[in-house]
């Protein structure tokens, strides 16, 4: 995964070799246009999001709409430099960076229809859903600046050892892959190791893998639906494409030592996440449960070591982001309609607004993976990469399917389905400007899903080079001999 870097890079804090240094390949180029595209979508689907709250409680606090969208653009401007980083340092520092407007989005712009429901059902109902915010903003915080302390004292040691062996310390990814590719540095078995864990420990984090997953199901369930996209859609591919640029690249035989501890950290994610997924009364902790499970099958394409593999993780970052982006902003348009979170209370919803139904369907038939949706082509892909070389994780990992089968139609029939509940009879069908928010994502999922061709062309070189660097080849098919 070698990117190619800016021409000449600019010195930022000249006395510790640190440089705005920037570059991307294949993986990146994707993941930039993926947050280009959904940004969009994000802001028209919100647009109210940040209006005042009509509400007789005189002490509802105005929430400047400016402000709502300067957050979001500001986490934009930071993923993509993240995503182009080929600095070490400068990477962290945006890395880290991204929490605060995060913190505030979750934190300042809860989700409103949950404010509603927990006005009416208990006194201090405002409150309640205040301190549920709260909670939610400060469990994401804590638990992503904890991983990204421990990162930085991985960083502090790389730079100690490139200043040790190369005589000048150095945070440039790009320097220390040629020194390394000349013999000019080595970090030995045990030091590698050791920072290896440092940089994957702040990257599973935000992945998030299990058992450091527990901060997302809140931050999803308190955030408004476009938040919740910002989060599971863009920000957390940070994580996993972090372990394919630095984890990957900078501790090659580290990564390989670490391989089979991953893969089943990666096959419990899978598994739990669809389980508790499956038992979810929430909407959108479901959806969170699920992104869970499924960010479980992108590590496991990268630590299974094979161009399918690899190159099916690649896909499922952008093509869950897109899958993701279009279940949760209808989730999020439906709640709206209905004033509450709950999946009991909804039915016969497609009865009164057919378009609405619709376009959820699709969202969660592109979840559970379906054939010709974009979404089947990387966990295809991702599972075969996995049984060439680790077949019984591969069969394990296939549980997964079936659960995500049985978490999306439940959720369809009990929601959708069914006679028409109390509350549902006047619910209005989607909107223009909500069609226009959604048409678009559908479009792409079946665009992919019937020719990834472009996507993949564009990805394949950089899993090629990646391979390369951990001194990694596809395991040879096993033929059976005949006589």
């Amino acid at each position: 995964m070698s990117a190619t870097s800016s021409p000449s890079p600019t010195a930022w804090i000249k006395d510790f070799g640190v440089r705005y240094e920037l570059g991307v390949d294949g993986i990146g180029v994707s993941l930039v246009a993926l947050t280009a595209l959904l940004i969009p979508f994000v802001i028209a689907a919100g647009w109210h999001d940040a209006d005042p709250l009509e509400d007789k409680n005189p002490n509802r606090r105005w929430r400047p709409t400016q402000g709502f969208f300067a957050l979001i653009l500001a986490v934009e401007a930071m993923v993509v430099v993240s995503f182009e980083a080929t600095d070490v340092f400068l990477f962290y520092i945006f890395f880290e960076a991204m929490l605060i407007p995060m913190y505030f989005l979750i934190g300042g712009f809860g989700d409103q229809a949950h404010a509603a429901q927990s006005s009416d059902s208990v006194a201090g109902g405002d409150d309640e859903a205040a301190r549920q915010r709260s909670y939610a903003a400060v469990k994401f915080l804590l638990y992503n600046l904890v991983g990204g302390l421990v990162m930085l004292a991985a960083v502090i040691g790389l730079y100690a050892a490139s200043a040790d062996q190369l005589g000048h310390g150095t945070f440039s990814l790009q320097e220390i892959l040629r020194a390394r590719a000349d013999g000019k540095f080595d970090l030995g078995s045990s030091t590698e190791r050791w920072l290896f864990l440092g940089f994957f420990f702040a990257f599973a984090v935000k992945a998030p893998l299990w058992p450091l997953h527990t901060w997302l199901p809140n931050a999803m369930g308190e955030s408004t639906a476009p938040v919740a996209v910002l989060i599971t859609a863009v920000v957390d591919k940070v994580g996993t494409f972090a372990m394919l640029r630095y984890c990957l690249q900078l501790f090659p035989e580290a990564s390989k030592w670490a391989t089979p501890a991953i893969l089943v950290l990666a096959v419990i994610s899978i598994i739990y996440g669809a389980l508790l997924a499956v038992g979810q009364r929430d909407i959108k902790r479901l959806i969170a449960y699920a992104s869970i499970s499924h960010f479980g099958f992108i590590i496991l394409g990268i630590f299974a070591m094979t161009t399918q593999g690899q190159s099916g993780a690649a896909l499922y970052m952008v093509n869950h982001g897109i899958s993701t982006a279009a279940l949760l902003l209808v989730a999020g348009f439906l709640i709206s309609r209905r004033g509450s979170r709950l999946i009991a209370d909804y039915g016969g919803v497609q009865k009164v607004a057919p378009v609405l139904a619709g376009t959820f369907l699709i969202g969660g038939l592109a979840t559970l993976s379906l054939p010709g949706l974009a979404p089947f082509v990387s966990e295809f892909l991702v599972l075969v990469g996995t049984f060439s070389r680790y077949p019984a994780i591969g069969i394990i990992a296939t549980v997964g399917i079936v659960l995500a089968a049985l978490y999306v139609l439940v959720l369809y029939q009990r929601t959708m389905t069914g006679p028409v509940k109390a509350g549902i009879e006047g619910m209005r069908d989607l909107r223009v400007r909500e069609i226009a928010v959604v048409a678009p994502l559908i479009a792409l999922l079946l665009f992919l899903g019937v020719y990834p061709k472009p996507l993949t062309d564009i990805v394949n070189p950089a899993v090629g080079q990646t391979l390369s660097d951990v001194h990694k080849t596809d395991p040879k098919p096993a033929l059976e001999a005949t006589k």
